[in-house]
């Protein structure tokens, strides 16, 4: 079963190319900040990147690691929270070359989804690092925006 938890709305910067290989064009995307909200709030802190290989077939490989800032009135009291963040993103040609040149595009056109983590020393957060956690992400211009699901 799965309970929606929490979204995000992850500020990205510039995707920096660190070339070709066999396995496709790898690149390091900068996370420069963001919004938790839902059961938890607060903010993403700058500092991650999404490690990615943009393979030949079209299918992305994603490597996120980041760290939430939870607020003092939120579940979890102003703890923070690592997320590592291991998922794809696939779709037809032309989607993603709209998505790779900033454009937006509906997310009911591509599949992005991936299997999510959390460490935190919050003992009323242990239910996080308990569980695996499944979101379902778009996009944008300058943002990923996941709903995030525990999956029980």
């Amino acid at each position: 079963m799965l309970t929606e938890v929490f979204s995000l709305a992850v500020d990205v910067g510039v995707p920096q190319s660190i070339g070709r290989d066999a396995s496709g064009e790898r690149r390091c995307v900068p996370i420069t900040g963001g919004k938790v909200s839902g059961k938890l709030t607060g903010m993403i802190l700058s500092g991650g990147a999404d490690w990615q290989t943009l393979r030949p077939d079209g299918l992305a490989d994603l490597d996120a690691r980041y760290m939430l800032k939870l607020d003092a009135n939120s579940l979890g009291g102003g703890a923070q929270v690592e997320v590592w963040s291991r998922g794809l993103r696939i779709g037809p040609a032309e989607v993603m070359a709209k998505l790779a040149r900033g454009e937006r595009v509906d997310p009911s056109a591509y599949y992005m989804r991936t299997a999510m983590r959390f460490e935190t020393a919050a003992p009323d957060l242990q239910w996080l690092v308990h569980r695996l956690h499944v979101g379902l992400g778009e996009r944008t211009p300058d943002q990923v925006l996941l709903k995030v699901f525990a999956v029980d």
